[in-house]
């Protein structure tokens, strides 16, 4: 019996084993080399900047939050330019596009090449790469969205424990600029050709059906996708209370969390801890993920997400107080556990729930938006903290103060019901 999608070709190749998997696989590599653009990466070439042009952390920071919100402002256009492009073409543009922004960075000599730096970074591999390896895998899954996803994110957790400690040992033997010249080379030569010739957009376009199961047709969309639910386009999920709820979850972590990775090495030196122990922390977050990320994926499968949203929302409120309370590197790996754990939980849940509440056809347009709401969160993060340490001398402060977010978070992601989409 022909499984195909009706109206479809056959694939150029039928196995027992299903292509989604694969697809979770290269979407996990995708969110591996997207960490060139993400904090965990960036804030270990911040230093050197400082030190090499007498730059001091306002600026830097005031550059950095500048170019990302830049970046968060296009990550609309970015989605709908992955939903009408695809994710094959789009992801292999945008891996040589972000290896050309690296070598951009290695050759900075002034404030505004470092904000046209950041800008470009920040737009293709915080926000755009992590676009592709967020939708990608909801477009193949339906049932196993949680565990696609889960696996998807192991690229993200090993990408965040490695990045900081390669950049830190070439950093000092190398230089900076070597720093950036090898993820340049990377991106051009290993993810651009793994993303052209492995990526494939939707199980229906190859004669397949979402988890290699057949279901009921039900999609009268001329591109012949099967729909399990209404699919919501980006205008009509603006129209409910539940989509502005999750933008502002969303933005929470993304802020704080951006904030206080990318300060790490300066919060840890404030309570007398080494630069070593500032990456040892970083890489405790990624270590933690990698068996919580592979649970919170099963968990999501089973649970509403909202509820994982909240108590997200709650593990950081009390890793900040961990952070405040930290004076030796035992703490200060605690809070790290603490962090990654909540990420685990914020990036499954945040993946599951958008397709889950407003359908597949307009993911990638949808979650565009959802990611400009992150970037721009992560574009305030960093500039209060360092504004606070130049003019206060501490962090401790503005953590204080931020601790009311999450609060306002957990109260937020338990009102963001599922929409019920009018007829």
């Amino acid at each position: 019996m022909d499984q195909s999608p009706p109206g479809e070709k056959r694939p150029p190749f039928r196995t027992s084993f299903f292509y989604g998997w694969v697809i979770a696989a290269v979407s996990a590599f995708t969110l591996f080399f997207s960490g060139p653009g993400q904090t965990y990466s960036v804030s270990t070439f911040i230093d050197s900047y400082i030190s090499e042009f007498g730059w001091s952390r306002s600026l830097v920071s005031g550059m950095y939050s500048m170019g990302t919100l830049a970046a968060g402002l296009m990550m609309g256009v970015m989605g709908n330019l992955f939903d009408r492009r695809g994710h094959r073409v789009m992801t292999t543009v945008v891996a040589v596009s972000l290896g050309l922004a690296c070598l951009w960075m290695s050759v900075v000599s002034n404030s505004t090449m470092l904000l046209a730096g950041f800008l470009m970074i920040r737009l293709l591999g915080q926000g755009s790469m992590s676009l592709s390896s967020s939708t990608l895998p909801p477009q193949w899954f339906i049932s196993r969205r949680g565990l696609a996803l889960s696996l998807a994110s192991v690229g993200g957790v090993i990408s965040s424990a490695f990045l900081p400690p390669l950049n830190t040992w070439i950093i000092r033997n190398y230089g900076w600029q070597m720093g950036w010249r090898t993820w340049a080379l990377l991106l051009v030569v290993v993810m651009a050709p793994v993303a052209y010739f492995i990526i494939r957009d939707r199980p229906e376009d190859v004669g397949l059906w979402p988890d290699g199961v057949e279901r009921s047709w039900t999609s009268s969309d001329p591109a012949g996708i099967v729909v399990e639910d209404d699919a919501w386009t980006v205008r009509e999920a603006m129209g409910t209370r539940s989509f502005w709820l999750l933008l502002f979850c969303r933005m929470i972590p993304s802020a704080i969390v951006t904030g206080l990775v990318f300060h790490q090495v300066s919060v840890m030196a404030e309570v007398g801890l080494p630069v070593e122990a500032a990456a040892l922390v970083l890489s405790a977050m990624a270590l933690v993920r990698l068996p919580v990320v592979l649970v919170a994926g099963q968990v999501a499968d089973r649970v509403p997400p909202r509820f994982l949203i909240a108590g997200a929302q709650g593990g950081l409120l009390v890793g900040m107080a961990v952070l405040l309370l930290a004076s030796s590197v035992e703490t200060a790996l605690v809070y790290g556990a603490m962090i990654g754990v909540v990420m685990s939980f914020e990036i499954i849940a945040g993946g599951v729930i958008w397709p889950e509440y407003y359908g597949r056809l307009h993911l990638s347009s949808i979650r565009g938006v959802s990611m400009m709401a992150g970037v721009i969160g992560s574009a305030l993060g960093p500039l209060p903290y360092g504004f606070a340490y130049d003019v206060l001398g501490s962090y401790n402060q503005a953590i204080i103060v931020s601790m009311v977010f999450p609060l306002l978070g957990m109260v937020a992601a338990l009102m963001a019901t599922r929409p019920a989409k009018k007829l």
